[in-house]
């Protein structure tokens, strides 16, 4: 009986707590927006810097969030190879997608990130401003897609792609796009992989904020086992190239989440 009602309190609690968090979550997103950001742009007229320097803001922003998701009991968060993280330069880093804050866990503990976004993520109000500001990237053109994102690696940011193009759907097979795998062969990217693994289930896909796991969720991340290499795809043909390697990440990432 006692431990029922355990239960149910912190049922309860994680609901409550990551409703603040999430309103915390949108709140930092019009302060970032509205002030924090206008304010570094009058003190920078570089647009180049500033984009650097708003990338940096929303790097330890993240790091905030995440902190507050743990110390609060929302989520449990544990990340390996910090050290070699933290030295990544120029790589199109990949990752399994399992739930909503996987691209804010990344941003947190990637320095200099750049990322792929979905487009109406330009009309979310949150949101929106933030992104202008970081100068993220936008999948709604293909071919300027690949541009953007040639040019970010170029300039030694570390450019995060989920292959999935969305989040996994629970108790579903893995479903990889060729985006991921194009834009690493046909920019001649060098490939970072990170395992992303959520125990139980919960902020994935269809799922309301508010049906929370039945116990407090742990996510872990680090560097993937296996690293790809594109100079290991020879064919004389990109589009060949990069079905190969979508049909790798994908067998790779299916393998490494089947025990979960």
């Amino acid at each position: 009986m006692l431990k029922n009602v355990q239960r149910l309190c912190g049922l309860i609690w994680r609901i409550i707590a990551t409703a603040f968090c999430f309103s915390v979550f949108g709140m930092g997103g019009l302060v970032l927006a509205f002030i924090v950001f206008p304010a570094q742009r009058l003190f920078q007229s570089d647009s180049v810097k500033q984009k650097i320097k708003a990338r940096k803001t929303v790097h330890y922003s993240f790091k905030l969030f995440v902190s507050l998701m743990h110390v609060t009991g929302v989520i449990r968060f544990h990340v390996n190879d910090k050290a070699k993280i933290e030295g990544l330069k120029g790589q199109l880093i990949l990752a399994n997608h399992p739930s909503l804050i996987d691209v804010v866990v990344l941003i947190s503990v990637v320095k200099n990130a750049d990322c792929v976004v979905k487009a109406h993520l330009f009309k979310n109000p949150f949101m929106r401003g933030v992104i202008k500001s970081t100068g993220y990237i936008s999948n709604d053109d293909p071919q300027e897609l690949l541009r953007e994102c040639e040019r970010s690696l170029q300039k030694g940011n570390n450019l995060i792609v989920f292959p999935e193009g969305t989040r996994t759907e629970p108790h579903k097979t893995l479903k990889f796009k060729r985006g991921a795998a194009n834009i690493a062969i046909r920019c001649h990217a060098p490939i970072t992989t990170f395992l992303i693994k959520m125990k139980p289930n919960t902020l994935t896909k269809g799922t309301p904020w508010y049906k929370v796991a039945p116990y407090q969720a742990h996510f872990t991340m680090g560097l993937a086992s296996q690293q790809f290499n594109c100079a290991t795809y020879d064919s004389d043909m990109p589009a060949m190239q990069s079905r190969q390697l979508t049909k790798d990440l994908q067998h790779y990432f299916t393998q490494e989440l089947k025990n979960i």
